[in-house]
């Protein structure tokens, strides 16, 4: 027992508690711009479970426990470590655990007569809210199997908070979980009725391990969702919605290929790079179709353009035609972004491109290119703080002839040795080259 594993206020109950060192905030921590709100919904200002004689409790912030008024003796374990997490004696207070992911917490609350109430947490056929952040599409196609697995292994009711452009990927194939977005969770009755919840997100600062048991760097973008929901972390694509149209949208083979991102770090910085491959996999047999989001993107003087020769279907396009461009392809290379997450999830053979990020950050691939002769895995480092801001974030070689190294040294002849090991790979064979006769013209 430690004085750092949960937090009581000794004020009136319904008060939020200040932070300490007991607790570090009451909500997650965000790079969220919008103003007036995080990245995360609030949970109801009250325990949503009612015990006796006044006494509430839930899981929504960790364990919460609400004590009346009154001389108490409250305790909080771990039911699977059988480790004692806090105990202290008060008065009318809210006993607050650090830990706000997945807990198998028991409660004991005593008076001077004995043991007044006690509680297992058992999440079975009750209401859990799982948040997936806002604004990003790889995380939530990452994350998401896991939210499904805790619906599945735990049995309960899940509601699952996410962007609105995604939920129409999920709705139809899992129809068991309740989806919203945040405008619609935000100031509901809703949020009244969850027992408990539990936020997935890259917690880039929490240092003492409030919203992750262990760091992402570590264990991989998707696969943190796992240990924050204590389900098994293995990775599992999720299951998309069936095409409305199940015909390819184009006749004949075509690669679909992605080279925008968020960050100048996640490009493939090779300058000649793309114009070279997409000309290679043309002579090959391919029609080369790009579906980025944008034709351009960056960000003061550095701007990436489509890659020459290929075909334009950039835009802002529905997911799900994403998805249909993606499952008919003979297979995609992109970067360690958001469409190879959905290429990843359409079941299309993805090769990937990244050298910021270590492969233990991606879904496995057997086509995943980077080169261990450059700087690499800046990302995985927990002493260098990504700089979403910082278009141009290299934070080893910033500023230096080394800037992005870790892709602008994977050469053409690397990423083609790779394509060459795609199961159909060529389309069509290069004509023989013509033999000579030996003859000379006059």
């Amino acid at each position: 027992m430690t004085d750092t594993d949960a937090a009581v206020a000794d004020a009136p109950a319904c008060a939020p508690l200040a932070p300490s060192s007991a607790q570090a905030a009451n909500s997650p921590p965000s790079d969220d711009p919008k103003p007036g709100r995080g990245a995360f919904i609030k949970p109801a200002a009250l325990p949503t479970q009612e015990g006796p004689g006044g006494l509430r409790y839930d899981f929504n912030l960790g364990c919460r426990v609400q004590l009346p008024e009154g001389k108490w003796t409250i305790r909080l374990t771990d039911l699977d470590t059988g480790n004692t997490l806090f105990e202290t004696t008060a008065g009318k207070a809210t006993v607050n655990s650090a830990k706000r992911f997945y807990v198998r917490f028991g409660i004991e609350v005593k008076d001077a007569t004995g043991t007044v109430f006690t509680h297992a947490f058992d999440c079975r056929d009750r209401d859990v809210l799982v948040q997936l952040p806002v604004g990003t599409l790889g995380d939530t196609l990452g994350w998401f199997p896991y939210v499904a697995r805790l619906a599945e292994t735990r049995g309960c009711r899940v509601t699952c908070s996410m962007a609105a452009p995604i939920i129409p990927l999920f709705r139809d194939t899992y129809p068991h979980i309740h989806f919203v977005t945040p405008e619609e969770l935000e100031g509901s009755d809703r949020l009244k009725t969850f027992y408990a919840t539990y936020t997935l997100g890259l917690f880039f600062d929490d240092k003492t391990n409030i919203w992750q048991p262990c760091d992402f760097r570590l264990v991989g973008l998707h696969r943190t969702a796992g240990y924050i929901l204590g389900v098994d972390p293995t990775e599992q694509p999720p299951d998309l919605a069936p095409d409305e149209d199940p015909t390819p949208p184009i006749d004949g083979p075509y690669v679909c290929i992605a080279a925008q991102s968020s960050s100048q770090c996640k490009y493939w910085n090779n300058p000649d790079g793309w114009r070279q491959l997409v000309q290679f996999l043309r002579e090959s047999g391919y029609r080369v179709i790009c579906i980025d989001q944008k034709p351009v993107h960056g960000s003061g003087i550095v701007w990436n353009h489509i890659p020459y020769g290929a075909e334009d279907q950039t835009g802002n396009r529905p997911l799900a035609e994403r998805v249909r461009w993606l499952r008919h392809a003979a297979f995609f290379i992109g970067l360690s972004s958001g469409l190879s997450w959905l290429a990843w999830a359409a079941r299309c053979k993805v090769v990937m491109i990244s050298g910021f990020t270590h492969p233990v950050n991606e879904f496995h691939t057997p086509w995943r290119i980077i080169n261990w002769h450059a700087c690499n895995s800046c990302w995985h480092d927990p002493t260098l703080r990504f700089d979403h801001k910082d278009f141009l974030w290299c934070p080893r070689h910033a500023g230096t002839p080394r800037q992005f190294e870790c892709t602008r040294l994977i050469t053409l002849e690397h990423v083609q040795r790779v394509i060459r090991t795609v199961p159909g790979f060529p389309a069509t064979k290069p004509p023989a080259p013509t033999k000579s006769t030996g003859r000379k013209r006059k």
